[in-house]
């Protein structure tokens, strides 16, 4: 019997001059554990005259988790970070009470073709920390717990999975594992998983019980414990999940807090400048309009 409880097909999503897919949320499920927002950036082939803009725009109440597969990022904060994020690094931001960064090609590539292509990943913070000082982490790949046997190569991003622990400070119970096939096999983690879990087939295809599912599906589990299925030789998967927040979580643009109240102070915030400012960049993103007049929805 499928322990697959819930399909969420990858939609479509501008972040300003460029297009996402977005796997979190839907309206039918809002997070899986602490994680309450994924994109699939790409993969992109982008011109000599194409590039990634994403200018100044602020966070208040999460962590931000940055994943390259190709291509290159450079992240600039309101903290004084600057730092180019390449393929298997990753790039960690807590917000907590107010960060604004920016996104953007480097100036190196920004008159050559190039590819970009990674998951960007919110993770709420719990309510107690949600007002805490903003920070930011920069974990090279080779930091990053890895290991491997005759079916497939492993490596935990963030968080904690059977004895490792990835160096990424997160603030709450969570996991987030990639899963390279070398030949077809079945993956068998249940026993080693908590709380809620899910999965995304970024190449290949798995098969759960009769189905079988490949790209631009994000599979969320029944129950963590049961999380058994078959890779196929040469796919890629990344399972995630973690103990979900006691507290419900309300997001609204790039703002996510336990209160309603608190983002409404974040937009007025916004709105009149603030934040605090990003050395070395210029302009910001403004507050969507609609967005702006309108108020949280149940």
């Amino acid at each position: 019997m499928s322990n697959v409880g819930l399909i969420l097909e990858e939609k479509a999503a501008d972040i300003g001059n460029f297009m996402v897919g977005r796997l979190l949320p839907f309206r039918q499920k809002r997070h899986v554990g602490p994680f309450v927002f994924i994109d699939h950036m790409g993969p992109a082939k982008l011109k000599d005259y194409q590039n990634l803009d994403v200018g100044p725009h602020p966070h208040i109440g999460l962590s931000t988790l940055t994943y390259l597969f190709e291509g290159s990022i450079m992240h600039r904060d309101s903290l004084g970070s600057e730092i180019e994020i390449k393929p298997g690094a990753v790039n960690w931001m807590t917000a907590g009470k107010g960060v604004v960064h920016s996104e953007r090609t480097p100036e190196y590539l920004r008159t050559t073709d190039k590819t970009l292509h990674g998951l960007q990943i919110w993770v709420a913070l719990p309510k107690e920390l949600e007002d805490m000082e903003p920070s930011f982490v920069h974990v090279e790949e080779d930091k990053l717990p890895n290991w491997s046997d005759d079916n497939a190569d492993y490596k935990l991003i963030a968080g904690q999975f059977r004895e490792y622990t990835s160096g990424v400070p997160v603030y709450s119970p969570l996991y987030f594992i990639e899963i390279k096939a070398k030949k077809d096999f079945k993956v068998s983690l249940g026993q080693d998983l908590y709380g809620e879990s899910a999965l995304y087939v970024l190449e290949g295809e798995i098969k759960d019980g009769d189905f079988t599912y490949g790209t631009k599906q994000l599979l969320v589990a029944k129950d963590a414990k049961l999380c058994e299925f078959e890779m196929t030789a040469g796919t890629t998967v990344y399972i995630f999940g973690g103990e979900a927040l006691p507290e419900e979580h309300f997001i609204f643009w790039n703002f996510v807090s336990s209160s309603r109240e608190t983002i409404d102070k974040a937009k007025e915030d916004w709105i009149n400048d603030r934040f605090p400012h990003v050395p070395n960049e210029t302009g910001r993103v403004p507050l969507p309009e609609a967005q702006a007049k309108s108020k949280l929805k149940e």
